[in-house]
């Protein structure tokens, strides 16, 4: 399959044919790549979300007036979820969100991701992040003349020190070792930008490394 390869100051570009990247027909994989993002999202939920009921709001043990004769309704506890500061009925407790997801519908979902992207262009080769641009003007230069607009994700294995600091600040961008890269990824940005060595990471993924 054939993607465009930029030089690492990005002026300059060229159609390259890499191998092993997978192919796909029809709609297969797609169910695979939909259960895997649904399942990481999450699994990235915290589940920390906390409410008292009324037996666990502080106070109430005295009935706050006698039954009847002051013409005001009956009351028998300042918890009541009908009180300001009471309980709450059915409100969130900590949960576990998680989902699991087999090891052969992550890869499956992965190469899916993959294969739809470097179809439709948004995968860009950069022959690497030059650890000499250690500034953020330099780096987002470099970008932009890659992908003009749009949130990008770029993709080394791994990154310099310098090239981490000079992206960081920037509000478009972000970044993701090769080997952690995951199906989510690979399908919410505008724009992929890879470093040849991440590239061979990824293809040795595809074909059957981790995922």
């Amino acid at each position: 399959m054939k993607l465009t390869v930029f030089s690492s100051d990005g002026k300059t570009s060229s159609e390259k044919d890499f191998a092993g990247i997978p192919t796909f027909e029809g709609d297969k994989g797609l169910q695979a790549l939909k259960q895997t993002i649904v399942a990481i999202d999450a699994n990235n939920r915290q589940g920390t979300r906390s409410t008292k009921t009324r037996g666990e709001v502080r106070g109430g043990g005295k009935k706050p007036w006698r039954q009847k004769g002051t013409g005001r309704a009956r009351a028998g506890s300042i918890r009541s979820p009908l009180w300001s500061g009471g309980g709450v009925v059915f409100g969130p407790r900590p949960r576990d969100f998680s989902k699991k997801t087999n090891k052969k519908v992550k890869h499956l979902a992965f190469n899916r991701a993959l294969f739809d992207r470097a179809v439709a262009g948004e995968i860009a080769v950069i022959e690497s992040f030059d650890p000499a641009m250690k500034k953020t003007k330099a780096i987002n230069e470099v970008l932009g003349r890659i992908a003009p607009k749009g949130k990008l994700l770029l993709v080394d294995a791994p990154f310099a020190v310098e090239t981490t600091l000079a992206s960081r600040n920037i509000e478009r961008v972000w970044l993701r070792e090769a080997a952690n890269l995951n199906s989510r990824d690979l399908a919410q940005y505008a724009k992929i930008i890879v470093s040849a060595k991440a590239l061979d990471t990824i293809i040795a993924r595809a074909n059957g490394g981790k995922n």
